[in-house]
């Protein structure tokens, strides 16, 4: 059940097989030297090793000045070798240090010290998708984090390396459990569908539907269905880039409404082979619970609530007070179901080297976590990642090949007893019997471990494939070519034995069920491309023109069965006595696109830069499948004008501003025909048909218009470096369902709303250098992200189904709440307050008191020090917001509260906090509890500071040459300041496990 296989097994092999091929190849760069010099006896050897005063310097390009194709690399130890004649003069240039020349003057040997640039930042290259461009040059909004700020977190999923480190970017999880997902936005909710802002993902270049593959029926212990996202490995991405505003963002088109997130996978880099192995462990604890009551103070107000009910006795029913249970146990429910300790384990192993010309990369992973549920629950995700790159003697054929593949198998309970833990009451029967059975204490009580025994596994399978091919035609022409290709599948499986329940119920297998489903995803992608690069009088011209051909196919099928002969057939479903086919359907999704970029860069002030797409999507009607987005950028480098050249202090400053259009498609596939579904019905031995969307091929593209002006401006060689952005995006033409009339059969139709959603912020970002020497280093970044969101337009919107859910001119992540005025202090009931003046409390008249649930702003702190072998890195992550307090049951029924409803009325004048406590038997008191949950005295503060990750390493001397050994320590969610009281403030639903607190430590071998 728990072994790995590889899926479609071939296909891997067949690429595992090819590439096995490059393994083999390492670096001769000595013996082309030998060579050179046998041809030409008056050049030497030029050797030596190229430091940073510290460290070797691996991956240093050195080659001869005013000579062509003279250029080799140094190895991982920093060393290298040149042939070169006595008069020459060498060029060493390395990303993040300034250029060195040195002449060599007859000499053979020549160590390289390279100084540090502080100006980096500017010669950066960025990832802007179908185009790179350098970070001072560009005029679009592109966020980006390295390997450096990703190796640092002890995390599995890619989402969780943006949390805290972006200006713009709004990273929440959803759950602590093993494999769960994380929720993503940028710069906003743009649509009023929730389930349609998430952004478009590219891998090296390859769109990855980040849709659910997972059921509601099988994934009960996820908030949503399981995310696609979690086949992605963190440690074998190079750069993530976030595309935000309309000039980065146009030339995806209808896919980059909600931005668009590129990642880069490693690259072999040229050098000698070298060997890298990881190995790390951990472990993983909720870090804050609930303050419940103790069995003392939970039995006290059960006592008095009989007593405000005007009861004399207890019912037979209730255990816990009736003398059932014993009075004087107590078990902190908290700890016992969630308290326990999540293990983490990693390994992986990396082969990289190459040539100039040639450089390969081999990795392969493995990782294993638990959960702090009792139990035995694993999940497991091992994968495997390929990437070649190879150019040509004459530089003008490139080809880039990468191809990952990840197989993961999560077992988890079904259930997340996380309410249970909450809600049970603390003198609640033990776990077990003294004979280690499960304790159902004589039918008293729902032992919670009997629901562990329902179990859900989910196997997925993930092959991503890309290949890129360019040949320069002509110089500055260059063809190119880009071809993907994913395969995903995932087989999910829940079950629910008899054995669940109570034994003395005398249920069997004859009830037992069984839920299945399985998706398979799979889809091609190839864009050819035309670059044109040209120097202009005083500027450069640079024009790209390229098409993109997609094709998705989806296949799900979801089944049930029940009643089997033996618990022990459970899985088979052949042996289940009721099948039913739930969903069977195979959907495709076309798309085609025509897109465009044209660059003028004059004298390195003036930068203009054009880019459209036209967009054809199969989910719209005939006359409605094809739609165009453009956008324009501009950028003053006026730190490059005359004037402010030879200013000491200040290095760089940049104006720039765009404005453009995006779209959307996320609508769903078929959504404009009339379709019909099996019923389950048999008639005449016949399964009947249904309808199950009524026709509407009228509705079109989702349109998005995005404005930004920003400043960036950099002060003391860069040492401080500033960015400001103001953005507007205005999302209208809403794809969203009309609602109708339950008696027309549909509930929805899919339609245009004549709406329009605003989103405005301020985003800040500043990195300073604070201090840089040999021995110690110490930079800060810093983000801040105000956003507001609104809804600017919606007609007719008092008299539809949404007047209750939205309101003009306020966001859409809003709630309409009663208006709470206290506790009557003679009844002990909750009030509020009566809007409409009728005499009675009810909605929606009365509910209209709105709060705002959008974050208020957010951002990160995070500062990197290093000094000699020692590195320390830390992130405190920051969040304004409101949030509802955990929902418990009403104060004196069979459950238990959180500790202050201890401060309760208790009798005529009391001023309590909170109102009378009640068995159930006070109807007033029942319906005050329910409309103080729909309060705004039911709304906390729930901003918080997080310490969110820290990572500190050192490099163990040795004494091998070849040879680096790293000690690594690193937390996650360790430390959390908040005046929110009832758990976590980032996740505060009560359904499911928060995101646990997690530190582990591991070993970095390099050879």
């Amino acid at each position: 059940m728990n072994n790995f296989s590889f899926y479609k097994g071939s296909k891997a092999l067949y690429y595992l097989i090819f590439f096995g091929c490059f393994l083999s190849f390492t670096p001769v760069l000595a013996k082309s030297a030998l060579r050179q010099l046998q041809s030409n006896p008056q050049q030497n050897v030029v050797s030596g090793i190229i430091t940073d005063g510290t460290n070797p310097l691996p991956g240093v390009t050195i080659a001869i000045k005013s000579k062509a194709n003279s250029g080799t690399i140094s190895d991982y130890n920093g060393q290298y070798g040149i042939i070169a004649n006595e008069l020459d003069t060498l060029v060493v240039s390395f990303i993040g240090f300034k250029t060195a020349l040195i002449p060599i003057k007859g000499r053979q040997t020549i160590s390289i010290v390279l100084e540090y640039d502080t100006m980096v930042l500017q010669e950066v290259r960025v990832n802007a998708g179908y185009y790179t461009v350098k970070e001072s040059e560009r005029t679009g909004s592109i966020s980006r984090i390295t390997s450096k700020d990703i190796e640092t977190q002890p995390v599995t999923n890619v989402l969780a390396t943006l949390q805290g480190r972006m200006a713009g970017v709004s990273v929440t999880q959803t759950t602590g459990v093993p494999g769960g997902g994380f929720d993503i936005k940028i710069r906003g909710q743009n649509s009023i569908r929730s389930d349609t802002n998430a952004p478009l993902y590219i891998i090296d270049g390859v769109p990855y539907a980040s849709d659910a593959i997972g059921a509601s029926r099988t994934a009960t212990t996820f908030p949503t269905p399981t995310s696609p996202l979690n086949s992605i490995n963190p440690d074998m991405i190079e750069s993530i880039e976030i595309l935000k505003d309309a000039d980065a963002t146009a030339i995806y088109g209808s896919r980059g409404a909600n931005g668009v997130v590129l990642i880069t996978t490693k690259k072999g880099k040229a050098g000698k082979t070298t060997f890298t192995v990881t190995a790390s462990t951990g472990a993983g604890n909720v870090p804050r619970f609930l303050k419940l009551m103790d069995t003392g103070q939970y039995l006290a107000m059960r006592k008095q609530a009989f007593i405000n009910d005007g009861l004399s006795q207890y019912g037979p029913l209730d255990y816990d007070i009736n003398g059932t249970w014993d009075q004087n146990r107590y078990t902190d429910w908290q700890k016992e179901l969630l308290g326990g300790t999540a293990q983490l384990t990693d390994f992986q192993g990396t082969i990289s080297g190459g040539s100039e010309t040639t450089q390969f990369l081999v990795s392969a992973s493995y990782h294993t976590e638990t959960t702090v549920f009792p139990g035995e629950f694993l999940y497991k995700k091992g994968g495997s990642q390929i990437n070649l790159n190879h150019r040509s003697e004459d530089k003008k054929f490139r080809i880039t090949f990468s191809v990952g593949y990840t197989s993961q198998n999560n077992q988890l309970p079904s259930y997340d007893p996380s309410y249970e833990a909450r809600s049970l009451p603390p003198n609640a029967p033990a776990l077990y019997d003294a004979n280690g059975n499960l304790n159902w204490e004589n039918s008293t009580w729902i032992n919670p471990l009997g629901k562990l025994g329902s179990k859900f596994e989910t196997k997925t399978n993930d092959l991503i494939a890309n290949s890129v091919l360019s040949y320069e035609l002509l110089p500055g022409l260059l063809l190119k070519s880009s071809l993907g290709y994913t395969d995903l599948s995932t087989h999910e499986t829940r079950i629910i034995p008899s054995t669940t329940g109570d034994p003395a119920l005398g249920n069997d297998s004859s009830i037992s069920a069984l839920f299945l489903n399985n998706t398979d995803r799979s889809s091609w992608i190839v864009e050819p491309q035309i670059n044109w690069k040209k120097e202009l009088g005083l500027g450069k011209m640079e024009i790209l023109f390229g098409a993109t051909f997609q094709n998705q196919i989806t296949k799900r099928i979801e089944q049930s069965g029940s009643g089997f002969s033996s618990n022990s057939l459970i899985y088979n479903l052949a042996a289940a006595k009721t099948i039913r086919v739930v969903r069977d359907e195979e959907i495709q999704y076309k798309y085609q696109a025509f897109f465009g970029r044209l660059n003028y860069n004059w004298q390195q002030r003036y930068i203009v830069n054009l880019t459209a797409r036209h967009d054809g999507s199969s989910r719209f009607g005939p006359g409605n499948q094809f739609a165009n987005f453009g956008a324009i950028g501009l950028a003053w480098l006026f730190s490059n004008e005359n004037f402010l050249k030879s200013n000491s202090w200040f290095s760089f400053g940049k104006l720039r501003g765009s404005y453009g259009t995006t779209g959307s498609d996320q609508i769903g596939d078929y959504q404009f025909l009339n379709t019909y579904t099996t019923s389950g019905v048999v008639y005449n031995g016949v399964i009947g048909l249904k309808p199950s969307r009524l026709y509407n091929a009228n509705f079109g593209w989702e349109t998005n218009k995005k404005l930004e002006m920003a400043l960036e401006l950099g002060f003391l060689k860069d040492r401080i470096f500033t960015t400001v952005a103001w953005y507007q995006n205005q999302s209208s033409n809403q794809l969203a369902g009309v609602p109708l009339p339950g008696t027309t059969g549909f509930t929805l139709l899919q339609s245009n709303l004549d709406a329009t959603v605003q989103n405005t912020g301020i985003e800040l970002s500043v990195g300073t250098t604070n201090f840089k020497s040999d021995a110690f280093n110490w930079t800060t970044s810093i983000n801040l992200t105000f956003a507001k969101n609104k809804l600017l337009r919606f007609p007719g919107l008092e008299s539809s189904p949404y007047s209750q859910q939205y309101r003009i001119g306020e966001p859409l992540n809003i709630v309409l709440l009663y208006k709470y005025k206290g506790v009557n202090p003679q009844t002990g009931i909750y009030e509020f307050e009566d809007v409409n003046n009728d005499s009675r409390i009810s909605a929606p008249e009365d509910k209209q008191t709105l709060v705002d649930l959008n974050p208020q702003y957010y951002g990160g702190i995070q500062n990197q020090l290093s000094y000699k072998r020692w590195t320390l890195d830390f992130l405190f992550q920051f969040v304004k917001q409101k949030s509802h307090n955990y929902p418990m049951d009403p104060a004196g029924m069979m459950s238990n509260e959180q500790e202050r409803k201890i401060n309760s009325w208790q009798q005529p004048g009391d001023s309590g906090t909170y109102q009378i406590y009640t068995t159930g038997y006070n109807s007033d008191a029942i319906t005050g509890e329910s409309f103080y949950a729909q309060s705004d005295a039911d709304i906390a503060d729930a901003s918080f500071i997080r310490l969110k990750n820290i990572a500190l390493s050192y490099d163990v001397p040795l004494n091998l040459k070849q040879s680096q050994c790293k000690i690594m320590l690193q937390g996650q969610n360790l430390l959390t300041f908040t005046r929110y009281k009832d758990g976590d403030p980032e996740y505060t639903s009560g359904s499911f496990l928060a995101p646990l607190k997690v530190i582990s430590a591991g070993v970095q071998l390099t050879f």
